[in-house]
């Protein structure tokens, strides 16, 4: 059984994944979040983690190989620590030998791309044909342009919605916190009160920002492109906007999964 570390600004997850459909073939059984945080030692997330694990029947002696994918990477030794200490293994990489991204970066600066965003790459062209556009709904909100070919185009980094509701509110002291969702009291896009201005606002603001960022997209490529969302806030967006032909939330642990395959022990 593979666990897979995604290690996100925000949170990390892990995932555990059964590989017993033979190569090419994955199911995650279970994954687990937590808030992230640089400081926390491998001694702290093995209790947490195994504990975890014990409470849904799993035993740690089924996990023969563990991969990480980090974009913080003080996070990476502890991590390593808990790897090699509670299950006696060196885990690999995402991106370092002997499992490298194996697609074209086609970019100015291929070493500045984020693990999250290739291991996307990397799902995203071994679970749909043709050119992609995915966009993943995190700290930042990303879009990754993927051709026919699997090699990476290049892409756009937003401020995620959480992130930019927080500036909203912090600099504007008479703003009231709201919570993330589609706006319910109201169907007009004309609000009558504050509360409904921010949720309309927050909300079908990022979606008119998503449609309008995908249709130039679209237009540069030239050819047909699907539109795969990951990421938390992915199923709500999807629900009330039709730019979306698949919804994939598993697509970084695919990615993930697929990277391990390519090492995986006998």
């Amino acid at each position: 059984m593979l666990l897979a570390i995604d290690v996100g600004n925000t949170n990390v997850v892990f995932a555990l994944v059964d590989r017993g459909a033979g190569p090419g073939g994955h199911e995650i059984k279970s994954r687990w979040r937590v808030a992230t945080d640089a400081r926390r030692t491998g001694d702290e997330y093995a209790v947490w983690l195994l504990q975890l694990m014990a409470l849904q029947g799993f035993d740690r002696a089924a996990v023969n190989q563990i991969i990480i994918a980090t974009v913080v990477p003080r996070a990476m030794h502890n991590l390593t620590l808990l790897a090699q200490k509670y299950f006696g293994l060196d885990p690999l990489i995402a991106g370092e030998p002997p499992v490298e991204w194996g697609f074209a970066a086609d970019i100015d600066e291929p070493r500045s791309l984020g693990a999250d965003r290739a291991v996307n790459v990397i799902a995203a062209h071994a679970r749909y044909p043709g050119d992609l556009i995915v966009v993943d709904f995190g700290t930042a909100t990303t879009f990754d342009v993927v051709d026919f070919n699997g090699a990476y185009k290049g892409g756009i980094i937003c401020p995620g919605i959480n992130l930019s509701l927080d500036a909203l509110v912090n600099a504007a002291a008479k703003l009231p916190r709201i919570a993330i969702e589609a706006p319910t009291r109201t169907k007009t896009v004309i609000g009558r009160n504050t509360e409904d201005q921010m949720h309309i606002g927050v909300f079908w603001g990022y979606v008119s920002m998503m449609e309008g960022l995908i249709a130039r997209i679209r237009a540069e490529i030239g050819r047909p492109a699907k539109v795969i969302a990951t990421g938390g806030l992915a199923v709500l967006f999807g629900d009330h906007t039709a730019i979306f032909d698949a919804v994939d939330t598993d697509l970084t642990l695919d990615g993930l999964a697929i990277l391990a395959e390519r090492v995986r022990p006998s």
